[in-house]
């Protein structure tokens, strides 16, 4: 199987142009191909997921990635899929982020001279002489036809600021930039972002004639990546500060059944004959095939002791067998108590099981809390500082959210 038809095998493509010279460049490891990625928080999530992953099994099939940091189009921000306007970051915190960024991309792709690039368009974004720029590519463009991309669309009827509108623009303009300095030849991205790499393809070809070669490809990244990334508390991080490993295992050994396969196709490096043996799993048979997937992805982003250890807490809470000392953690302070004194409420909200008092409220009334296997029914129960001692009390929100609360 070639790496082109490995890709449509595992469903990462959705549309895209010139396939048979895109089958030709990839097959033959003579791709030198990006993907964008703006640095909106200083850490990188499980919507990123896809992408990253792509760029490995390519990088491993002879081809060269590009991680394009967008610490100039991060300075504007892509409307694509928002119904607002995303909130303004200073160039020292975008920066920061993107420093941030590539430690983590480091653990898939292998950055080095012939290997993967990691390249900022604030390079050529932050300097641009405005009227040159609208004459040099701002030309090139008809406002009507950006009008009719999906990606504005969804915004014209809540507002679009002319600041956004540039963003097509300026990704376009990435592209020709990178064909220029790289020899970049193909561009990756959400489905999206079609309308914007549509743009980039057409701007080397008219800036650099027909023969220019500029390939697109989109991915299911927001459909289907980008969803994944997200929980009722908000993204699931790479970075095991704002995600532990074991929070990062437990993401994923949860999700839904008919989710789970796609996640092993689109997601891990298992065979893909291994994961169609899978097809006819069921009952408690998807359960193996969710521990399957959440270790495989622990082990990519956390290194295989990590998985291993989030593997035996899992197992140790759920199953009654394992080491569960690496189990989320959170200290109680003094700070914490009243009176020598803290409710359930406190310990939920203080511990970050509850966003505040009124959720947790909410989940004791639901029934949802277990305190040490023990259900607990009145909001009003307190705990003294004696009793979360020596290896604390695991406290339980449902079925995927725990802590053991110690002091």
């Amino acid at each position: 199987m070639t790496i082109y038809d490995e890709l449509k095998a595992r469903g990462l493509l959705a549309q895209l142009t010139d396939e048979e010279e895109i089958k030709e460049l990839i097959n033959n490891g003579k791709a030198v191909f990006y993907i964008g990625f703006d640095p909106t928080a200083d850490s990188l999530h499980v919507g990123h997921f896809m992408a990253l992953c792509l760029m490995k099994r390519l990088q491993m099939a002879g081809n060269r990635p590009i991680a394009l940091i967008g610490g100039g189009t991060g300075m504007i921000g892509d409307p694509s899929g928002r119904t607002d306007m995303r909130s303004m970051m200073t160039v020292e915190q975008i920066d920061h982020n993107c420093e941030c960024f590539k430690k983590q991309m480091s653990r898939f792709i292998e950055f080095g001279e012939g290997k993967a690039m990691m390249v900022n368009n604030a390079d050529w974004l932050r300097d641009l002489n405005y009227i040159e720029f609208l004459r040099e590519v701002g030309a090139h463009f008809s406002v009507n036809r950006m009008l009719t991309a999906e990606c504005y669309k969804q915004r014209m009827e809540k507002g679009l600021s002319f600041l956004e509108f540039n963003y097509m623009i300026m990704q376009s303009y990435d592209f020709l930039e990178l064909f220029k300095r790289y020899g970049c030849n193909m561009q990756f991205g959400g489905d999206d972002q079609w309308s914007n790499m549509l743009g980039g393809t057409e701007l080397i070809r008219r800036k650099l004639g027909k023969d220019a070669y500029a390939m697109t490809i989109t991915l299911l990244l927001n459909s289907e990546g980008k969803k994944m990334g997200k929980t009722q508390k908000g993204a699931v991080w790479l970075d095991p500060n704002k995600t532990s490993p074991f929070e990062f295992y437990q993401y994923w050994r949860n999700v839904g059944d008919a989710d789970v396969l796609k996640c092993l196709r689109m997601l891990t490096f298992l065979p893909l004959e291994q994961i169609d043996e899978m097809d006819h799993w069921e009952g408690s048979q998807l359960n193996t095939a969710k521990e399957i997937l959440a270790f495989e992805l622990t082990k990519l982003v956390h290194g295989e002791e990590e998985a291993k250890k989030a593997q035996d807490s899992a197992k140790a809470l759920f199953a009654g067998g394992g080491d569960d000392s690496n189990m989320p953690c959170y200290q109680l302070k003094e700070s914490d108590f009243l009176n020598g004194k803290i409710d359930i409420l406190g310990v939920l909200a203080s511990s970050g099981l509850c966003a505040s008092r009124s959720e947790a409220r909410r989940a004791v009334e639901q029934g949802g809390v277990m305190f040490d296997n023990e259900k607990v029914t009145d909001v009003k129960t307190a705990y003294e500082p004696e009793t979360f001692a020596g290896d604390g009390i695991v406290v339980k929100r449902g079925k995927k959210n725990f802590k053991r609360i110690t002091f």
